[in-house]
């Protein structure tokens, strides 16, 4: 499947899902005089190098020539601000209750009328890795930023001969129009002094405006992307998903949802000691078709944390770029890295496709198994669900707590529990569009697990639990055994994490995270004006837990 670049005369106007009062004012902006295009990720490096403040390590890029770069490239440190994550509160989206596209629309203007006084590059990549699923994206970015769009051209599929001819074979989606991303992270506007994303979904644009750090371009293009397959018989995907073959050759496909932090790309990539060959679809963005079960991978590169790779973890072998990271000269007088999170919370860096040794864009098997990764201290290592509608609504009301990924202001308290349906705040339709895909993977077979990659009471669960977890579900020798009277609900009895059901104070702290979830499905009937509403069965399924 592939978008629409151009329309003919007559298609031109209102009707066309490509012509909307924000779509035309975004779109117009890539137009002008002052708009340099940049057609090539060769180029894209050398003046993301020459950029004021880029750091060239002494670090050479791991078989450059591969994915596109220089033989001689070097790895780039680019360091933002005070700000080094995403900021919820910036996102306003057309189409929730509030939002009145008149108002947005004339900031818009504002906006690209004084990006005329900038010289403003323009560059293209493709979101989706199969003929499939593939669409066009534009971004559009002030002189100064050329480090934000290398980093956009690497993390998505930049141009060349090859997915040019494989875009050029697939098929076109509908109507749909390429999508058009505008940014200008040094806008200031007294009424949102935070920054401002804005998405038209259903025309398939967006502006970022104030926004410095990447992770809010790679996420918005995300999110636009993400809504063009809802709209088209996909499940969006914030998570990994890898294959795991066993030595006798049976296989299983594993797909773990969460939010950034909470384990998806360390269970991704985990080598399981060599007891199976692992093939890695990605670790954070990807679709499952509703028609046949197949998945494709939206992006070819890893855009991970250093927080847990010191300077000489093999990992590092396969960066290409550093966000948010310090630098230093070591002994030998080279300059390198200082990663760890030791200046600053959430540094990360964009690893190479080569990163997975066993990588594919594409998986024509159905999933076997869905994982929600949640951080809720009531719960143990594993629960594995068996009724269709409670898996979905479990789903919808993923549990987790903020990380140093997102900028949280300082009235909001980081350690809090939160809910974040599908582990996905980067959704622009309805929710119930995601708990019905969902339902409908577990009523096909599909199972469901929660897995508590935090701590359970006051005990760290070790990511070495939850790997041997992983394992015994695709070896079939996970012994599930009844979570107390929970109805629809089996644990594992791991040593250490047994939940004491005759202990009052875990009753009561099991029944309280039930009863909040429960609370907020219910306050979804009133937010965005009951936008989000559930059905009633997600409701009725979690109600029987807490009786």
């Amino acid at each position: 499947m592939s978008t629409n670049a151009k329309f003919a005369k007559e298609e031109i106007g209102r009707g066309n899902i490509a012509f909307s009062m924000s779509r035309t004012t975004i779109e117009t902006a890539f137009y002008g005089n002052n708009v340099k295009k940049i057609t090539d990720l060769k180029t894209a490096y050398e003046i993301a190098k020459a950029s004021a403040g880029t750091i060239a390590l002494d670090m050479p890029v791991f078989e450059p020539e591969k994915i596109g770069l220089p033989k001689d490239a070097q790895i780039l440190l680019f360091n933002d601000g005070e700000t080094v994550g995403r900021f919820a509160g910036a996102r306003i989206i057309l189409g929730e209750k509030g939002v009145i596209e008149a108002d947005i629309a004339a900031l818009l203007r504002e906006a690209v009328f004084k990006t005329r006084y900038k010289t403003m590059y323009h560059t293209q990549a493709y979101i989706g890795l199969d003929p499939d699923f593939m669409v066009k994206a534009n971004l559009l970015i002030p002189e100064t930023y050329e480090n934000t769009m290398y980093n956009w051209l690497l993390n998505f599929q930049y141009m060349n001969d090859t997915y040019d001819q494989m875009y050029a074979a697939s098929k076109k989606i509908g109507k749909e129009p390429d999508l058009y991303i505008l940014s200008d992270p040094d806008w200031k506007d007294a009424r949102y002094p935070n920054g401002l994303a804005y998405f038209d979904p259903e025309h398939n644009c967006a502006c970022l405006l104030g926004l410095r750090y990447f992770g809010e371009h790679k996420k918005g293009t995300l999110t636009v992307a993400w809504g063009v397959a809802n709209r088209n018989g996909y499940a969006s995907c914030h998570g990994g998903l890898k294959r795991m073959v066993r030595k006798d050759g049976k296989r299983h496909v594993i797909g773990v949802f969460g939010l950034s932090g909470s384990g998806k790309s360390t269970l991704t990539h985990a080598k399981h000691d060599g007891k199976y060959e692992v093939t890695v679809l990605h670790d954070d963005a990807y679709i499952i078709s509703m028609e046949n079960g197949s998945t494709v991978a939206l992006e070819p590169s890893y855009f991970d944390k250093t927080q847990d790779y010191p300077l000489l973890s093999p990992d590092n072998k396969f960066l290409v770029t550093i966000q948010n990271c310090g630098a230093t000269i070591e002994s030998d007088g080279k300059l390198v890295p200082v990663t760890e999170d030791i200046r600053n919370g959430n540094g990360r860096a964009i690893k190479s496709k080569l990163w997975a040794a066993n990588r594919v864009d594409k998986m024509e098997e159905h999933i076997d198994s869905i994982v929600w990764l949640m951080q809720d201290h009531s719960l143990p290592p594993v629960i594995k669900i068996s009724d269709p509608k409670l898996a979905a609504a479990m789903g919808a009301c993923l549990a987790t707590k903020r990380t140093t990924a997102e900028k949280i202001l300082q009235n909001v308290d980081r350690d809090a529990l939160v809910f974040e349906p599908y582990a996905n705040p980067f959704r622009t339709y309805v929710l119930e569009q995601d708990y019905d895909k969902f339902k409908g993977l577990f009523e096909k077979g599909v199972c469901c697990y929660i897995v508590n990659t935090g701590y359970f009471l006051d005990k760290k669960i070790p990511k070495e639990v939850t790997i041997g977890i992983l394992e015994q579900i695709v070896d079939e020798t996970a012994e599930f055994v009844a979570f107390g009277t929970v109805p629809g609900m089996m644990t594992i009895d791991i040593e250490g994490f047994l939940p004491n059901f005759r202990d009052q104070d875990y009753l009561h702290l099991l029944q309280n995270g039930f009863e909040n979830r429960m609370k907020y499905l219910q306050s979804l009937k009133e937010a965005k004006g009951g936008r989000d509403k559930l059905p009633e069965e997600a409701i009725t399924a979690l109600s029987k837990l807490i009786k």
